[in-house]
């Protein structure tokens, strides 16, 4: 029973974390928080093994790693809905329409990937290689990549809706 106690505990206090990093990720609230969810119950069924200590960075890798699976299952595909969901709140993560939030949704997954590790989180190189599970190098030009088509993305104008 201690288990569920303290797995409870740590949702509680990490959950809204966790939906915001997956969001700064995905840029959807609703899959925001489908990934989030996801990590939580990964990292539930691996609590007894889990350093309460590291419990953070379990979730957070976790997390990472759900983003990219599904970048590369389903890169390009869409899901049709009946009706448009609401909009989510942005959860403090910063404004969700910033203009460089827009630019971040624009670098591909796996260099999105590492600059919010890297710079959301603050991991270091070899932080953010063990939670990607790669070598160093690759998180280096990943970062070097990323932040090259960020600042590429970012002194776009936006194009707005009525030019399409």
């Amino acid at each position: 029973m201690r288990r569920d106690e303290e797995f409870s505990e740590f949702f509680q206090s990490r959950f809204d974390w966790a939906r915001r990093t997956a969001y700064a990720l995905c840029g959807d609230w609703s899959e925001a928080e489908e990934l989030a969810q996801n990590a939580f119950v990964k990292a539930y069924a691996k609590w007894p093994s889990v350093r309460r200590d590291s419990a953070e960075a379990y979730v957070r890798m976790i997390l990472t790693r759900l983003f990219l699976d599904t970048k590369r299952r389903v890169r390009g595909r869409e899901d049709p809905v009946a009706e448009v969901p609401e909009r989510g709140v942005a959860g403090g993560f910063g404004e969700p329409d910033s203009q460089l939030h827009r630019a971040l949704q624009q670098v591909p997954p796996k260099q999105r990937a590492v600059l919010v590790l890297r710079y959301v989180h603050d991991l270091s190189i070899e932080q953010a290689a063990a939670e990607l599970g790669c070598s160093e190098g690759n998180v280096k030009s990943q970062s070097a990549r990323g932040l090259s088509a960020l600042r590429e993305a970012y002194g776009r104008p936006v194009e707005s809706e009525s030019a399409s």
